[in-house]
């Protein structure tokens, strides 16, 4: 878009007007026939989706590749992308979350429309760090992405806490002119009727109300898919190590956008999800001993996740740049039956009634993007956000019931404990895309983040490009990213306690109580990478090396700070030592025969993931993963694809974490192993497309054992099939 300008502004009065005025935007000034004519430029967070840590999976690739429910199937296809538990100890390991670089999925931002999902925040957090959840990247239907962004290390510092690790940024369709709808029908079945099969179906409508003056988009959707037979695994002291968790779907969402005039727009966003699983008997205790509540519960929902979100938000475009400002409000409800909370029963359900936790989420931004001519070409981003958080979880709070003890200062008593607690996070952000020379591109960034409760945080960043001739260039980036205490561990009322075996390994003796923090620092990382890409004639390639140095993990502490008055050891949510992750990332596209067969193929291989203290591994990643995917348009309806996946050997944790672990971990490494897959798609029509294929072709099946690596399951063959009807 053009817009012309028939006026000047001083350095000042333009900096001013830009700052107080509603604003997101990137635009230079060219002279064309005596007018000055505003060209659009990209913003910094557009270039910095051109660094090297940064995949993009569109629309046509998850045609191509369905995910059976949770696209943290496809996402997973990504470099430096795995999927983990919370922790190493392997604990609900099929419950399993985006892990981006090895640094755990609480270091992974998850975003829809670039704001940030935080349901996943209402699931109690244990003691060894796990939370008994899928994580946030299934709210969204598949058949309603449009594209998904993933960015790894220092380009995804400009989005606050939470992105050690890196964003996921989950787009959805937007609304259009004209109208249109879809149907999508999609099932799954595996060959072995121990595991569980998928069915799916959504619809969409979308179009104008008014013209193109309000253009509406709706979309609902309903599947499911069934746990693994509880007998599905190895059977250890006397019961299975679970399989994996099925889980019902329900969704509705709605987005309707208004333009004021050409060059200003609102739009409105309502959605409502509700997730339920279907338990298979998983524990956060990992020897497999249950209690006789647990078989009970085989196939029903224990746990139920209702979701909804409201949105408004404003984007313009002005003579000095653009703007976008919005405000959001999310609530998840959890509601789940109630668990232990204390040493071998810690998250065992031990109760058939249900029990409500809330999560809401407030939140304000406002972005400015605006053209400068300061010696050079340069577009800034000036940024603020101001988020809230508040959670109230009695069943977690009061779940650890010592009467007549005092801890610390804390009454063991649970009525005497708040089940509340709340935080405020204020950001403000700049960023700068300046193009210093021809073929010279850098991104410095500041960002000032204010915490309620543990104060202020600097994270300053600097992301580069250098072309080096026609077909090479050289991008690398360094940045300081962190995270802040989650409401868990910061919460006095949050109480755990072990009769002895959960204790630390260090700890020789006595009962254990862990409490919550309000003094901890925010965990703290500093990004590096430094790629080399080349590009000629469709042919890609790319080497990318990254390095994190991670510090201030809040982690239970170890070190005994007092007596509680019936002699139980005290100890607190501390900050832990420091780790190292680094590793190489490779990308390679090869145009077999140029646009009808595609050979793309991305490989991460991990040199280090090791807490520097223990030597344990951030989470249990394989050593090296490699993704390969042939693609064969055959004509213009039909096309073909094969995908071949193989993890590297993944190694188990080696010193004890816990005191009953000393001397009994296991040391069962899990061998590496490949997983190929096949897949047609035919337009029968115009308007009807089908897809069929099958995964795991060759049957390569991993058989959790909850021992050493062998922490999930792997699933076998299985068949899909897929019809959308669209107009």
């Amino acid at each position: 878009m053009c817009v012309t300008k028939n006026f000047t502004m001083g350095p000042l009065a333009f900096l001013f007007t830009a700052i107080f005025s509603s604003g997101v935007g990137a635009e230079t000034t060219d002279e064309t026939d005596g007018e000055d004519v505003m060209v659009v430029r990209a913003t910094a967070e557009e270039e910095l989706k051109q660094q090297p840590g940064v995949s993009i999976i569109t629309a046509e690739d998850i045609k191509k590749e369905p995910p059976v429910n949770d696209l943290s199937d496809i996402i997973r296809k990504m470099p430096g992308v795995n999927l983990t538990g919370n922790s190493a100890s392997g604990s609900r390991g099929n419950n399993r979350q985006i892990d981006i670089r090895g640094m755990g999925p609480e270091n992974t931002l998850i975003l829809i429309d670039g704001k940030p999902v935080t349901s996943r925040n209402a699931v109690r957090y244990s003691w060894r760090g796990e939370r008994d959840t899928r994580g946030d990247t299934n709210w969204v239907p598949v058949e309603m992405v449009e594209r998904i962004e993933v960015l790894r290390g220092p380009a995804a510092a400009r989005y606050g806490s939470g992105a050690a690790g890196g964003v996921v940024n989950i787009i959805t369709k937007r609304p259009t002119n004209d109208w249109h709808g879809s149907l999508s029908l999609y099932t799954n079945q595996p060959e072995d009727d121990k595991e569980g099969a998928t069915k799916r179906a959504n619809f969409s409508l979308s179009g104008p109300l008014i013209d193109d003056v309000l253009t509406m988009r709706l979309y609902g959707n309903i599947n499911k898919t069934d746990a693994d037979s509880p007998d599905i695994n190895t059977q250890q002291n006397g019961s299975y190590a679970a399989g994996r968790e099925g889980v019902r779907n329900k969704d509705i969402n709605t987005l309707l956008s208004w333009k004021i005039d050409p060059l200003q727009s609102m739009d409105f966003e309502y959605g409502y999800s509700r997730q339920g699983n279907i338990y298979t008997g998983d524990t956060q205790y990992s020897n497999g001993n249950v209690s006789s509540l647990v078989p009970t519960l085989y196939g029903q929902e224990t746990n139920r996740m209702y979701r909804q979100n409201y949105g408004v938000t404003h984007n313009g475009v002005w003579d000095w740049g653009q703007s976008r400002t919005g405000f959001y409000y999310e609530k998840t409800n959890n509601t789940r039956l109630m668990e232990g909370s204390t040493g071998r029963v810690e998250g065992m359900i031990n109760s058939d009634t249900f029990s409500t936790s809330r999560l809401e989420n407030y939140k304000a931004n406002t972005e400015l993007n605006i053209p400068l001519k300061l010696l050079v070409d340069q577009t800034a981003t000036l940024g603020a956000e101001w988020n809230r958080e508040e959670l109230n979880d009695p069943a977690s709070m009061h779940a650890t019931s010592q009467n007549n003890v005092i801890i610390g200062g804390v009454s063991g008593n649970p009525a005497l404990r708040s089940s509340k607690n709340s935080a405020e996070l204020s950001a403000l952000y700049f960023e700068d895309n300046i193009e210093a020379l021809p073929g010279t591109d850098l991104i410095p960034g500041l960002r000032f983040d204010y915490h309620s409760k543990f104060g202020a945080n600097w994270s300053p960043s600097l992301n580069m490009s250098q072309e080096l001739g026609e077909f090479f260039k050289l991008k690398a980036g360094i940045a300081r990213v962190f995270k802040a205490p989650n409401l868990y561990q910061s919460s006095e009322g949050y109480l755990l306690r072990t009769n002895g075996n959960g204790c630390p390994a260090g700890v020789a003796t006595g009962a254990c109580y862990l409490l919550g923090n309000d003094d901890l620092d925010p965990e703290i990382s500093i990004n590096k990478e430094i790629g080399l890409e080349f590009t000629a004639n469709g042919y890609d390639a790319g080497i990318t090396y990254f390095r994190n140095d991670y510090r201030n993990k809040i982690v239970a502490g170890t070190d005994v700070i007092g007596a509680a008055s019936d002699g139980g050891n005290i100890l607190r949510w501390e900050n832990g030592g420091k780790a190292l992750v680094e590793g190489l990332e490779a990308n390679l596209a090869i145009p077999v025969l140029p646009g009808t067969l595609n050979w793309r193929t991305n490989a991460t291989y991990m040199i280090t993931s090791e807490n520097k203290e223990t030597g344990n591994p951030l989470s249990v990643i394989p050593k090296y993963t490699i993704n390969t995917l042939l693609d064969w348009q055959v004509n213009d309806k039909l096309s073909a694809n094969a995908a071949w996946t193989m993890y590297g050997r993944q190694k188990p944790r080696e010193y004890a974490d816990i005191r009953n672990e000393v001397g009994s971990l296991s040391s069962k490494e899990l061998g590496a192993y490949s997983v190929l897959g096949v897949g047609l798609n035919y337009d029968v029509t115009k308007n009807v497309r089908v897809n069929v294929g099958i995964s795991n072709l060759l049957d390569k099946r991993i058989y959790r054992e909850n021992e050493g690596a062998l922490t999930y399951n792997e699933p076998g063959r299985a068949y899909y099939a897929g019809l959308t009807t669209s107009f």
